[in-house]
């Protein structure tokens, strides 16, 4: 059947920020959407709030609204625009709930539209675990079930049958969320209330424990004529007991035999019936007993996924596209394959390699978290790579994870493999550390094996299949193999490369240097061969050119004849280098393309949009190391190679491939390294004539206590090179210095200490702009709402900036300009500001990409990426017609979104980035723009009720005007001692409230209780920082929202009279960006 000519606007939502469990492959799976349905003819409407993503670019979608994403607020989009269906299977979680929700309220009935894709009875029936139970029971498949319940007594019951470990999974949550494992009565009755609070309604699924058994995944597609494929099997290394999104994982299969793979196909096509998902793709995941080959039914996504988008860059089937044209009346045969033109798209794919994913975890930044792995996923990130075989896949996976480790090596100290010095003295004592998942397990296997550990003992400890474990031995067989030899033959160095072995791992194994081994392959000319993804493994030729390297006897990749620009990605996301980085790559991608470049993207992550089959002219999906780039740089000879958009992850290979002869486009090596280096910085600084604290840096701790002594305290200390304030530290005397380097660091000639004065009660802001090394233009200025001494990517900003003077203004841009002129940049530069008594210091300068280009690029409508990459490839900005200072249509306001709820820290936001994703709020008005920003956070703010306030003693005076106007807003005031006196003595009434511990009822009795509807707290000073931590936990238990800087306390404000007074709309991105050339025209 062709599309449907009964819609003609069809409303895509999409997903909202990152955040753990939902990240940046429905950026690409909402792009991917649009883009099929564009191609269709229909008029498509898309709801975001995420500025970071491709997909909110106004020249995506017909319509695009940077609006929170909640049933209230989409319901202002649809009175506007009246769409025909809504397509709600490719914004994860947030999209189903939020159009189940408009369903329940009967918005979609009363505007007439029709849920494409999946109806609300297949997403009811798969996301109420009570019902897809008894769906599964109807079609004869056993399911994980033990009950479900509503209350802990409920609960109770069920577990007496279950019996222990328990697994508690919330109903309609994403991720895991809420979701634990219990071992005891104690804990079960925690994790059953943790679970309930997360389930939006209120219900808990009990699961006999199936820990330890295998774990399956079937990306599955169905049309509406009952046509079924399964695009791909993934297998979980790890047992079950582990989120799938945490494990590493395998596709295809590697340990089904063919009537077991049979069998789950067979399970796989009734369930997607059973349940009802008529056109699209679906996620089914199963449980198999490692003793008894007996099957489970472990749970339905009757949308696209995280592991569809796996799935998609594993096989090179694009289950999203496919899946939105299904959605409109397509049929399977009648779509072809995108990757063959010749097939069509009812053909399974066949592999005829393997595919590994590896998670990328982020408890550096949270040291305090217990970083056990279950069934609550707490990974930011992914990698994947390709292999011709499991062990050389694998190899590569560890080298994409780009933590440090070139393959799959284990650490010179044990504690970096998570395990104490005494724990790797003994058989023992590594397999109890091995029975416990954490992302340090991989390399614990490895020393349990070189110890003599055998795979039946792993086996028992870890219950990872002994087929995956003995692909392990059969590596380190290769290396003492390898280490052994007399000599390096030939034939010996090709083989230890087709096993996925890098230089540098093969040069330690023999105690040579990483160039050496490099020198003697090329000499031997042993150099990688290039495979396609074809969907078919080689049955049909391929029409896209989508690689991953081996080293077999023929290559599939020919070097064209066109001039060529190859794009470093950025790898697997992680927090301070998130999908901000990937947008600027794609941009640049989509510029050079459309000035006629072949364009070459070079990236590991399987997540996001750069990776996507069609983006570029040629897509290499490789680990981003040196050895990997420089030999497909060597092969293709590009005009010149982009790592300015990348973050930090192609900055750092700079410089090796400029000494390997690789053309580096843009800002040159030697300019980066003017903005990095501190000395050299400092002399910039001095030459332009800016500003900046009293700083220093140190090479060993004396020197740094030294420095700090000079400069005085309070200090800013951080290493030198890193991206996201990675172990950055606002340090307040010596004793405090010295345990910073004990816990956080350790300064080396190599790896130098940076050390800046902290200017206190400053305020920061950020600027972005262009060069091309003659003209300079102000993409836009921001100042940061939150107080300075908030790392920059978790301060919320505001654009245009509204409490910076004029002069002070105009200082921040003849700097910005003096500094993109004066290191020569040619593309983007970021600056950061601190305004202090009105006088501008520079606290930092990065010639490259931020995470703000995005933000401001949807700020402005002018996509600063894309003009970047055509600036690098030597265009003039006096050619390409941009303002001198982009006007902003509106206001608009950028928020951090944190994993708080995820991992039990303190919620005090400080100099170390911790947030994983952003939204933005978009309005006339700061206050609205603001407020929605908030709710796009999950942190709406309240329109009365009570409020409790307690700050400490130097924001008293501060905090007084806002509580009198919070309190005329309607608010009742409850305040501690210390905040009640002042607010007294300045004729502001409140009621008091306890501190924890001083009597009861206190401020944690009250949040549990439900009472209190906004919570306003500042730490109190160095020491007692931790004092009110308890109070900020009950706040995210409770979703109660909370404020914890007096700069954030006053646009709330703002915020609530301007929600108040103002009628509250929405406005697309193209409509604000249209009224610009309106006002200029009159």
């Amino acid at each position: 059947m062709p599309r449907r000519d009964d819609l003609e606007t069809i409303l895509i939502l999409g997903s909202g920020p990152i955040i753990i469990g939902q990240a940046c492959e429905f950026d690409y799976s909402g792009t991917q959407a649009v883009r099929a349905l564009k191609e269709e003819g229909y008029r498509v409407v898309l709801v975001n709030s995420n500025p970071a993503t491709i997909m909110t670019d106004p020249d995506l979608a017909d319509r695009t609204y940077i609006e929170p994403i909640t049933a209230e607020w989409v319901e202002k989009v649809i009175e506007r625009e009246k769409p025909d269906a809504l397509l709600p299977t490719m914004g994860g979680q947030t999209a189903l709930n939020v159009a189940m929700d408009l369903h329940r309220a009967g918005i979609l009935k009363k505007h007439g539209i029709e849920l494409i894709g999946a109806n609300e009875r297949s997403i009811e029936m798969a996301e109420d675990r009570e019902k897809f139970a008894e769906a599964m029971g109807r079609i004869g498949l056993a399911v994980t079930t033990g009950g479900f319940a509503k209350t802990v007594e409920k609960a109770l019951e069920i577990v007496e049958s279950t019996n222990y470990p328990a697994i508690v999974r919330p109903s309609y949550t994403m991720g895991g969320t809420g979701g634990g494992i219990a071992y005891n009565r104690e804990e079960f009755e925690a994790q059953v209330r943790k679970g309930l609070d997360a389930s939006p309604i209120g219900e808990v699924l009990i699961d006999r424990s199936v820990i330890g058994w295998k774990e399956y995944e079937l990306e599955v597609v169905r049309d509406a004529i009952d046509n079924v494929i399964i695009v791909c099997s993934i297998e979980n290394f790890d047992p079950m007991g582990v989120h799938t999104g945490d494990s590493i994982t395998v596709a295809p299969a590697q340990t089904l035999t063919d009537v077991e793979y049979q069998k789950m196909r067979d399970a796989a096509i009734r369930i997607i019936r059973e349940i009802g998902v008529e056109a699209g793709g679906c996620n089914i995941q199963f449980a198999v007993s490692p003793d008894t080959g007996e099957m489970l039914v472990v749970e339905m996504n009757p949308r696209v996924s995280r592991s569809s988008a796996l799935a998609s860059k594993a096989t090179g089937f694009p289950i999203a596209r496919v899946g939105a044209k299904l959605a409109v009346g397509y049929h399977l045969h009648e779509l072809p394959n995108d990757i063959t033109k010749t097939t069509p798209a009812s053909f399974e794919p066949v592999l005829d390699y393997v595919v590994v994913k590896l998670p990328r975890f982020a408890f550096e930044k949270f040291p305090d978290v217990d970083d056990t792995l279950g069934v609550q996923m707490k990974s930011v990130g992914e990698t994947m790579a390709i292999g011709r075989t499991f062990r050389s896949a694998w190899q590569k996976g560890f080298r994409g994870l780009e933590t440090g480790r070139h393959g799959w090596v284990t650490s010179a100290h044990p504690k970096d493999d998570g395990l104490a010095e005494e724990e790797v003295k003994g058989m023992q004592p590594v397999l109890a550390a091995l029975r416990r998942p954490t992302p340090n397990r991989p390399y614990q296997i490895k020393r349990a094996l070189e110890a003599g550990v055998t795979v039946e003992e792993i086996f028992e400890a870890t219950k990872i299949d002994r087929w995956f474990l003995d692909q392990l031995v059969q590596i380190l067989e290769w290396e003492r193999r390898y280490a052994k030899a007399d000599n390096v033959s030939p034939e010996l160095l090709r083989a230890m490369k087709r096993e996925g072995f890098s230089d540098r791992q093969l040069g330690d194994l023999r105690g040579e240097t990483e160039a050496d081994v490099r020198a003697r392959r090329w000499k031997l000319n042993i150099r990688p061969t290039y495979n396609v993804v074809d969907t078919c493994a080689g049955e049909f030729p391929a029409a896209t050119p989508y690689y991953y390297s081996s080293y077999e006897d023929e290559t599939e990749s020919v070097p064209s004849v066109r001039e060529k620009i190859v794009i470093l990605g950025s790898g697997p996301n992680r927090i301070g280098q998130g999908i901000e980085f990937d947008y600027c790559c794609v941009q640049a991608v989509l510029a050079l393309r459309e000035a006629g470049y072949e364009t070459i993207m070079i990236n590991s992550n399987p997540e996001t949009v750069s990776t996507d089959f069609d983006v570029s002219d040629k897509l290499y999906f490789e680990p981003l190391t040196l050895e990997d780039v420089i030999e497909i740089i060597e092969l293709e000879r590009p005009k010149g190679v982009i790592v300015q958009l990348g973050g930090q992850t192609p900055l750092k290979l700079a410089q090796g491939l400029e000494e390997l002869g690789a053309p580096i486009l843009g800002t040159s090596v030697d300019a980066i390294d003017r903005a990095e280096d501190r000395d050299r910085f400092d002399e910039v600084c001095r030459k332009i004539g800016a500003r900046t604290p009293d700083n220093g840096m140190a090479r060993s701790e004396p020197e740094a206590i030294e420095v700090a002594n000079r400069i005085g305290y309070p200090v800013l200390v951080r290493p030198s090179y890193v991206l996201g304030g990675r172990a950055m530290r606002i340090i307040y005397d010596e004793a405090s210095l010295e345990r910073y380097f004990v816990e956080a660091a350790q300064a080396s000639p190599d790896h130098p200490v940076l050390i800046d004065r902290f200017l206190e009660d400053a305020f920061e802001a950020d600027v972005d702009a262009l060069s091309d090394g003659t003209d300079v233009v102000i993409g836009g200025i921001m100042q940061h709402i939150e107080d300075a001494g908030v790392h920059s990517g978790d301060s919320a900003c505001v654009i245009p900036p509204y409490l910076l003077s004029p002069d002070a203004l105009d200082v921040i841009r003849d700097l910005t300009r003096r500094f993109a002129l004066e290191l020569g940049v040619v593309g983007l530069i970021n600056v950061q500001y601190a305004i202090k008594d009105d006088v501008v210091y520079v606290l930092e300068v990065n010639p490259r990409g931020s995470r703000t280009v995005p933000f401001v690029s949807k700020a402005t409508g002018v996509p600063l990426a894309r003009l970047a990459a055509r600036l690098m490839a030597g265009e003039r900005l006096a050619d390409l017609d941009v303002p001198e200072e982009p006007p902003v249509p509106g206001v608009a306001v950028k928020e951090a979104v944190f994993p708080f709820d995820r991992f039990d820290v303190d919620t005090l936001l400080g100099p170390e980035m911790r947030s994983t994703g952003e939204v933005m709020g978009f309005d006339d008005s700061f206050g609205v723009a603001f407020a929605k920003a908030q709710v796009s956070a999950g942190n709406k703010l309240p329109e009365s009720g009570k409020l409790i306030v307690t700050v400490n003693e130097r924001d008293r005076k501060t905090v007084t005007p806002m509580i009198r106007r919070f309190r005329d807003l309607g608010f009742e005031i409850l305040a501690t001692r210390g905040t009640r006196d002042s607010l007294k003595a300045l004729g502001v009434p409140s009621q008091l409230v306890y501190k924890v511990g001083e009597g009861r009822p206190d401020i944690v009795d009250h949040i549990v209780t439900g009472d209190i509807a906004l919570l306003i707290n500042t730490p109190l000073g160095k020491k007692s920082q931790h004092d009110d931590y308890a109070i900020r936990r009950a706040a995210i238990r409770y979703k109660v929202p909370y404020l914890t800087t007096m700069s954030a306390t006053s646009a709330a404000c703002d915020a609530l009279i301007a929600m108040r007074s103002r009628v509250q709309e929405v406005r697309s991105i193209q409509e604000r960006i249209a009224s610009l050339s309106t006002s200029v025209g009159a």
